[in-house]
């Protein structure tokens, strides 16, 4: 099973679903999730917010933190997921931004990539309540580098999925065996 299965697989066991925010990736994550039988059981959509004004626009990303630090930060990418998440009103928001090349953005080298993911609000921190950003430098062109974002922003969803489902399957465990 590739990993946007297992991605909508988990999500779908769980009745959440989930919503991209997409920048250097230009829709790859979605036509990826799209691209796998039954997605929308669990995909509720996408927002590609390539131009660094959409972020605060669409997404709700602080316009001071874009304005001081530019669209290629851990913290707007954060910031994209969780917004993209509340947006289109999903349990999950997952987010990428970054710089394909071939120049350098922002002040940041090509390769320089954060993807996020943002769990639904109100959990506790672990299973990404709080959220969990990804810091990456790759190497290779830009197709590379746009599809290595990809795969990094589902296997960062899919270890927090995964996360929640066992410390899920604890307390339930934990409950039905009366105690600690």
């Amino acid at each position: 099973m590739n990993q946007a299965a297992r991605v909508l697989e988990l999500l779908a066991e769980r009745g959440h679903t989930l919503a991209v925010a997409e920048s250097l990736t230009g829709g790859l994550v979605a036509a990826t999730l799209v691209d796998a039988p039954g997605a929308s059981k669990a995909f509720r959509g996408s927002v590609t917010a390539y131009a660094t004004p959409l972020k605060e626009q669409l997404l709700g990303v602080d316009g001071t933190l874009l304005a001081e630090r530019g669209a290629v930060d851990p913290e707007v990418a954060l910031q994209m997921a969780a917004g993209v998440r509340d947006r289109l009103g999903a349990d999950w928001g997952a987010a990428t931004t970054g710089v394909a090349g071939p120049e350098p953005q922002d002040g940041q080298p090509v390769g320089t990539v954060y993807v996020a993911v943002a769990g639904p609000p109100g959990e506790a921190a672990g299973a990404a309540g709080a959220g969990k950003v990804a810091s990456l430098r790759l190497n290779g062109g830009r197709a590379e580098i746009r599809r290595e974002s990809v795969r990094s922003v589902l296997e960062l969803l899919c270890e927090l999925l995964a996360d929640e489902h066992s410390e899920n399957a604890r307390a339930q465990d934990t409950e039905q065996n009366g105690g600690e």
